[in-house]
């Protein structure tokens, strides 16, 4: 068997290098592991929505972001968890308040029961809370025109990230229907 390999040389220039039988072994894992996977799935997935629901509702704030970013992958079919969401708006946790924003954006205008604690995220501490907030609004669209004054501030945001989100989600909810 041929245990020549192209390989950059040490220096300048390219050349052929001889591996080590372990060195082979570990190239053969890897593309193993490439091929099918490593066995690992995420924890949202293959969950239905009410299972994604039930994960807001956990004691463990990694869980109920797991969920929160499960159920935005659903888009309108998330829309039985809208008062879950809003619910986790107020998480003292921003990975959590963020990942329930994006859900809501997700799910669109059907999740207009939103746009109030939306709204108030447009103030929080974090920044991505704050970029979130927007975009989802913008998702939600003339059905979240009671935003309007709060999306204005926002337009001058110390993040950069921030006002423009703001900015591109003035321009959807201003839309007529």
């Amino acid at each position: 068997m041929d245990t020549r390999i192209f390989i950059p040389a040490s220096g300048a220039g390219l050349g052929y290098g001889t591996l080590r039988p372990w060195a082979w072994f570990a190239i053969g894992a890897v593309a193993a592991a490439s091929a099918i996977g490593c066995g690992t799935k995420a924890p949202y997935e293959g969950k239905s929505e009410a299972q994604l629901e039930r994960m807001l509702h956990d004691s463990d704030p990694a869980v109920q972001t797991q969920g929160a970013f499960g159920l935005s992958l659903l888009g309108p079919e998330a829309r039985p968890a809208v008062p879950a969401l809003i619910e986790a708006l107020e998480s003292p946790n921003a990975l959590v308040r963020q990942n329930a924003a994006l859900a809501l954006g997700s799910i669109g205008p059907d999740a207009r029961d939103a746009v109030e604690g939306l709204t108030k995220l447009l103030h929080d501490e974090e920044w991505s809370v704050r970029r979130q907030a927007a975009m989802s609004l913008g998702k939600i669209g003339p059905d979240a025109r009671s935003a309007e004054k709060a999306l204005n501030e926002a337009r001058n945001d110390p993040r950069p990230l921030v006002r423009s989100a703001a900015e591109e989600a003035l321009k959807k909810v201003q839309r007529s229907n």
